[in-house]
């Protein structure tokens, strides 16, 4: 697949995702199915298979596909108290591996509310967390150089389910900005994006554009998250 194929996504795609929000029943999902394939899967996957284009040119390790980088409308209610049977938006996550589990990730959101890009390190495991924030404290400056380039494209940290006190262990941080960054459950930063990205070209030049930014932020995380998986894998043979 040429990336030439992906000419942006249709325009009842966000139409489409509101009248899903009223509706939500398989009755009428049905009836506009056609409507969420051409307007937002059939392009979401094609946006997939150019960005996987344009990563593996400029040697950037990380991928993606259509079968396991995207998430589906339908709902797994089994376990929510909310049991409308649909997602309002869609998504897809770009990762090393291609799959949702790998950790260092770029997403990206579409929905009518709001559309946005992130990246970063969501939901660790609790000894690959706290090996994140030793590291960042031990090389502080390496970690801030990291952020810049992601900074200077508007990506800011994500504040939602942050601690409200300094995590066990790390009481004795009295750096202001460090123990800021230690009370972050997880290590991501957003960007909003206008709905006019979703036409021609523009997300995947600007998704392209944050795989390159990220590069230095992620190489980071991997390093620190790496060792800590391979000795847990290991303990667990």
């Amino acid at each position: 697949m040429s990336e030439t194929a992906y000419s942006g996504f249709g325009d009842k795609a966000l139409p489409f995702l509101k009248a899903l929000g009223f509706h939500q029943n398989r009755e009428w999902f049905h009836d506009n199915k056609a409507i969420f394939e051409e307007h937002l899967n059939e392009p979401r996957g094609r946006l997939i298979g150019a960005l996987a284009e344009r990563l593996a040119a400029k040697k950037i390790p990380l991928t993606c596909n259509r079968k396991t980088s995207t998430f589906r409308i339908n709902r797994d209610v089994r376990f929510a108290k909310a049991k409308h049977p649909y997602n309002t938006h869609v998504s897809a996550v770009i990762t090393r591996s291609g799959t949702k589990k790998d950790q260092g990730l770029l997403y990206f959101h579409v929905s009518p509310d709001e559309c946005y890009l992130s990246v970063g390190f969501y939901a660790m495991e609790s000894d690959e967390l706290r090996a994140f924030r030793e590291a960042i404290i031990a090389r502080k400056a390496q970690f801030h150089a990291a952020l810049k380039p992601l900074q200077d494209l508007g990506f800011a940290f994500d504040r939602d389910n942050s601690l409200k006190r300094t995590p066990r262990g790390f009481e004795a941080v009295t750096d202001p900005d460090l123990r800021d960054l230690l009370r972050f459950r997880h290590l991501t930063l957003s960007r909003r994006f206008a709905e006019q990205r979703l036409h021609g070209t523009a997300l995947l030049d600007d998704l392209t554009e944050l795989a390159e930014a990220a590069q230095p932020f992620l190489s980071f995380g991997w390093r620190v998250i790496d060792p800590v998986r391979a000795a847990r894998e290991e303990a667990n043979q």
